[in-house]
């Protein structure tokens, strides 16, 4: 069954693939979660495919590829759980670039079984009718193998993924890359052009300084394997703060089909609802964004964090802001699902669950409620 399928969805791969790169368009509009789905591209504030059809895209964030090599054996289902029952229209999917390449420890074959499993990921997605962005999450430091996490920005090693990475997923129209997940402790001029950086190990305390790549080095990597695909691309202050891309550091992109600007919203953040809404409205009326993470834990006997969650799904879903929600796994806080029988929380996913199937009650906060000052999860 399983090969049949591959099989079937190779050759409509290659149909799609043909009209991509010939720069079509796709004669037939792609109904909700219908296989394949058309390529996207942004005009304006607006993620079009390539009907010239507006796309609102909502989903979830399915971890465990940045600190696995196989998904802990449930990423597969999680993705058709995802698609098929909750009806996400995008799959957000972290990544490390030392496990591409084979780097990390206890990996074989340089990173083979890695790649396999990305790839059935995306044919999985694509096949679905799903849009998938495949997100750099974890690099090292520029050193292979060494403190494989999460860092203040990309290395010469997240250079080398990008140009080894486009290249394999340049032709398929329903991915997009994700250049790297929430850089931090740095200026908007590194952010853009790249720099030294120090960092302190977590355990040790000892320093390391590496050469930063920014994000426009980045992009023109990934531009120069021939990748059209959408860029996403998150700001400074662990992508929450995106003043900049409205104050000259947007990234710039002639040779293909856009950046969509990722916006990840916590109620740590030291900022109210009210705060975030008022900026997401000033970005979104500029540029396109994405809220590629949000969530929050449950917080009795304040229960603000329920409050902040209904108030921030009300924002996504009556402005038709694309989102995709932390995330998809009992154990990677704050979680949509309580098991491996995915059974949405009660506190975070049952609302998301809802949100997709578009069974979502409208939500009125109490009054002031939408100023009280954000809590710690």
């Amino acid at each position: 069954m399983l090969k049949r399928f591959s099989h079937t969805f190779t050759i409509l791969q290659r149909v799609v693939t043909s009209t991509y790169l010939l720069g079509s368009t796709i004669s037939s509009p792609l109904p909700a979660n219908a296989a394949l789905p058309l390529p996207l591209h942004i005009q304006g504030t607006q993620v079009m495919n390539s009907n010239n059809q507006p796309v609102w895209l909502r989903g979830v964030d399915a971890a465990s590829m940045e600190w696995t090599s196989d998904g802990q054996g449930h990423i597969l289902t999680t993705i058709h759980v995802a698609v098929k029952d909750w009806h996400a229209n995008i799959i957000r999917l972290p990544l490390s670039q030392d496990r591409w390449f084979g780097k990390a420890r206890g990996q074989q074959f340089k990173g083979k079984h890695y790649r396999t499993l990305i790839q059935k990921i995306v044919h999985t997605c694509n096949s679905l009718g799903s849009y998938i962005i495949l997100d750099m999450h974890w690099s090292d430091e520029g050193v292979w193998g060494n403190q494989i996490g999460q860092h203040k920005m990309p290395d010469k090693n997240t250079l080398a993924f990008w140009k080894s990475f486009a290249r394999v997923y340049r032709n398929y129209p329903g991915v997009l890359f994700d250049l790297y997940n929430e850089p931090h402790d740095i200026s908007w001029q590194v952010w853009k052009y790249g720099g030294p950086v120090t960092e302190n190990d977590r355990k040790t305390g000892k320093s390391m300084t590496y050469r930063a790549v920014g994000m426009q080095t980045l992009l023109n990597a990934v531009r120069s394997t021939g990748a059209k695909n959408v860029v996403v691309a998150g700001g400074i202050n662990w992508a929450y703060d995106m003043t900049g891309f409205l104050n000259g550091y947007q990234l710039s992109d002639p040779n293909g089909n856009g950046v969509i600007y990722a916006n990840h919203n916590y109620p740590f953040k030291g900022e109210t609802f009210a705060q975030w809404l008022k900026e997401m409205k000033t970005a979104t009326a500029k540029i396109p964004v994405i809220v590629s993470e949000f969530g929050a834990n449950p917080n009795p006997p304040s229960n603000t964090n329920f409050i902040w969650i209904r108030e921030v799904l009300q924002a996504l879903e009556s402005h038709h802001w694309n989102w995709t929600a932390w995330d998809m796994h009992p154990s990677a806080s704050p979680d949509l699902i309580n098991d491996w029988n995915y059974t949405p929380t009660s506190y975070f996913g049952i609302y998301v669950k809802e949100a997709l199937d578009n069974t979502l009650p409208p939500y009125t906060a109490p009054p002031g409620a939408e100023n009280n000052p954000s809590t710690p999860q």
